[in-house]
């Protein structure tokens, strides 16, 4: 397999998190179950100007690219220009150079129902969920993706017209907004002729929007208990190893006035009846007590009779936005992810406490 050109500065974060982390089980699977689309072999010979082509390739030579650039054409992601490269996967890239995705395009091979553009989004959309509108125009052409739903998360990006979307598993995935192109990845910034990593800014928007809308009845909330300073969201499953170690720290960071609220997110086999259970309980106070035991001696409870709903999945579907790669995920309120050990002095420092 060969390895992609473009190294993005989170993975490092990714890799960190190894020792501090549960991961998803079952994120491969999920992307070959819920993102299957036959490959589409070529671009249209389409043509651009001589001067969007010198240009698309001195901004990528200036930020690093040494793989022969076999030619540049549009590409099916709206506003983008596809370079295709010698013995690489093509990159996607905007007129002013800035913003680039890596990947081939797959087509859709649903019947194309809705025809029109819909209106594009801008600035202040990005990292905002599509309007429903747009949602229902783009669902409409998924016909053949039985597994593409009401449920399934797109937020406006940075790119008018490329929206990115995730499974409910949250593996994410970039399409066209008239979904027919997908392909697999993030889009990446690049800034003074250097590939700076991800779209942050875009990051920061979506997750901020995602956490506004999980429902506060059905987070597990730990107040802070000295004037509050930092709020933070924690994604956890009671079977994961390192989510008991960081619920461990609760009451020291409860003290420091960190406000932390839990989100339901069971990745074990085994942890969504026993989630269940907990969130099942009567009132806030119950909850707290069972995550509790659950959390800090292993001792699960057991849903009461008369609980016949499923108190976790409606914020666990909403969560799935965040393409959480693994528990503990933790987020501050201005929608950062944290992508370092929360054991180290660095956690503290990235909530503003000491």
């Amino acid at each position: 397999m060969k390895l992609p050109l473009i190294k993005f500065a989170s993975l490092i974060g990714v890799v960190s998190l190894a020792t501090t982390a549960c991961a998803q089980p079952s994120a491969n699977d999920a992307t070959s179950k819920n993102v299957s689309y036959p490959a589409v072999s070529g671009q249209a010979a389409d043509t651009i100007s001589q001067s969007i082509d010198s240009h698309l390739r001195q901004v990528l030579t200036q930020a690093g690219i040494k793989t022969q650039i076999s030619s540049i054409v549009p590409s099916g992601l709206p506003n983008m220009y596809q370079v295709n490269l010698a013995g690489q996967a093509p990159l996607h890239i905007t007129k002013d150079g800035k913003y680039v995705i890596q990947g081939e395009l797959q087509k859709n091979p649903s019947k194309r129902v809705v025809t029109k553009t819909l209106p594009r989004s801008h600035s202040e959309q990005i990292g905002q969920p599509v309007s429903a509108t747009v949602k229902s125009a783009m669902l409409a052409n998924m016909d053949a993706l039985k597994n593409m739903s009401a449920k399934t998360p797109f937020f406006y990006t940075a790119v008018p017209g490329v929206i990115w979307g995730a499974t409910l598993e949250g593996v994410p995935f970039l399409l066209s907004d008239d979904a027919q192109y997908v392909t697999d990845g993030e889009i990446s910034v690049i800034e003074n002729g250097q590939f700076v990593g991800l779209d942050t800014a875009f990051e920061q928007r979506k997750n901020q929007s995602v956490l506004a809308t999980l429902n506060d009845k059905q987070l597990i909330r730990y107040p802070a208990t000295s004037p509050e300073r930092a709020v933070i969201y924690v994604a956890d499953d009671v079977n994961c190893p390192y989510c008991r170690r960081l619920h461990q720290q609760i009451p020291m960071l409860n003290a420091k006035g960190v406000t932390v609220n839990v989100i339901g997110y069971p990745i074990y086999e085994q942890s969504p009846e026993q989630m269940r259970g907990i969130w099942c309980q009567t009132d806030e106070d119950g909850r707290r007590k069972a995550f509790d035991k659950a959390m800090l001696q292993g001792e699960m409870t057991t849903a009461p009779a008369s609980c016949n709903i499923d108190p976790i999945t409606p914020n666990r579907d909403k969560a799935a936005a965040l393409a959480v790669m693994a528990t503990p995920a933790i987020y501050r309120e201005d929608g950062v992810l944290y992508q370092a050990s929360f054991e180290s002095p660095e956690f503290l420092e990235f909530l503003g406490v000491e």
